[in-house]
């Protein structure tokens, strides 16, 4: 290991060391020494000459070749400077534009699924039980196997049986139809009516959501003709009796707008009820609107007599200006238009069923 050692430091080429007499003279550059003077390279490592191709010449050349404004790319900018290299992207100002688009593109989803089931000549039996809305396909399945289910007459048990439009379904005793249930919220404006039809040609909320459902829709409730707000339509008659009837105590809100201000006395009677035809008009809360004159108040109500608020005013000599309907069921205008209107979704839907 010694005799190994001692060759190769033999074979190590010797540093020179400059002394102190040799400092003042001058040194010839490398680059200008005659090849005959310069030392010959270690032989143990011989290197050869490499020849680019002309593809690998020119991408070696792209590499060097100077960018635009004459530097050259640094990666390392990009990540030193960050989003401030090229500066910071202009505010843009948020129009709503994009949000009407998704949800145009989900109505037109949900209206195509429609469409497709209205031109089937037949429809599962359990998802005929389901469109009406009495219960889900799974419901419908167990309602089913347990001979609750009769078309023409027969009580059908089969699993997939198929039900053309013509037949008849009963269950419970009562005909149902295979119209697939359709919610829309309306935010009515002044002028219309909030019937299927008038006697008179007048404006109707029906004309408002004509292109809303294929399907035929009423109005849950009513507001007349100056009101303006919530308004759902559906084609769910079961959800329809149940958000009309007074026992399930459905919430109402509504912005009213006084001829004048409304005294703190009035305020506090209105609260303990007045007598009407009807009887006594209870009020679940009213209170001033913060920030608003005191012609203005909320009013949160549950009964559905005629023009009820209205009369209720008149009664203490005040004038109803202008009756906005702000809340219906958890239901409110946000987002939506005057005159414009949305298909509730999915959550919305099982809210109003949970009531």
């Amino acid at each position: 290991m010694s005799r190994d050692n001692n060759s190769d430091r033999s074979r190590r080429p010797r540093i020179s060391r400059t002394t102190s007499s040799d400092a003042g003279k001058s040194r010839v550059p490398r680059s200008e020494k005659p090849r005959e003077n310069r030392e010959p390279k270690d032989p143990g490592t011989p290197r050869e000459a490499k020849l680019f191709t002309k593809g690998e010449a020119k991408s070696f050349e792209r590499s060097f070749a100077p960018k635009r404004g004459g530097k050259n790319f640094d990666t390392r900018d990009k990540y030193e400077k960050g989003n401030l290299k090229y500066g910071k992207k202009p505010f843009k100002k948020f129009d709503g534009k994009d949000e009407d688009k998704n949800k145009r593109f989900v109505h037109q989803r949900r209206l195509q699924k429609i469409e497709k089931d209205i031109h089937k000549d037949t429809i599962r039996l359990n998802k005929y039980i389901a469109n009406s809305g009495i219960c889900s396909r799974r419901e419908a399945d167990e309602l089913i196997t347990q001979g609750l289910v009769e078309v023409n007459g027969k009580v059908v048990t089969e699993m997939g049986y198929q039900v053309q439009k013509t037949d008849r379904v009963v269950f419970d005793g009562q005909s149902i139809t295979p119209e697939k249930p359709v919610y829309v919220v309306l935010n009515k404006p002044k002028g219309y009516i909030s019937t299927t039809k008038d006697e008179k040609a007048r404006k109707t909320v029906m004309d408002l959501v004509a292109n809303a459902s294929p399907y035929r829709l009423f109005p849950v409730g009513r507001l007349d003709r100056t009101t303006t707000g919530v308004i759902l339509l559906t084609n769910d008659g079961h959800l329809t009796k149940k958000l009309t009837h007074p026992s399930f105590n459905v919430r109402k809100i509504y912005h009213v707008t006084l001829d004048r201000k409304l005294s703190v006395e009035d305020l506090r009677a209105i609260a303990d009820g007045i007598r009407l035809e009807e009887g006594v008009a209870e009020v679940d809360s009213i209170s001033f609107i913060e920030g608003k004159p005191k012609n203005e108040v909320g009013i949160e109500i549950h009964i559905g007599w005629n023009r009820v608020i209205r009369r209720i005013f008149q009664r203490l000599g005040y004038e109803v200006e202008s009756l906005d309907r702000v809340m219906f069921a958890g239901l409110t205008k946000k987002n939506i238009k005057r005159g414009h209107w949305r298909i509730l979704t999915e959550l919305e839907v099982n809210n109003l069923k949970m009531l």
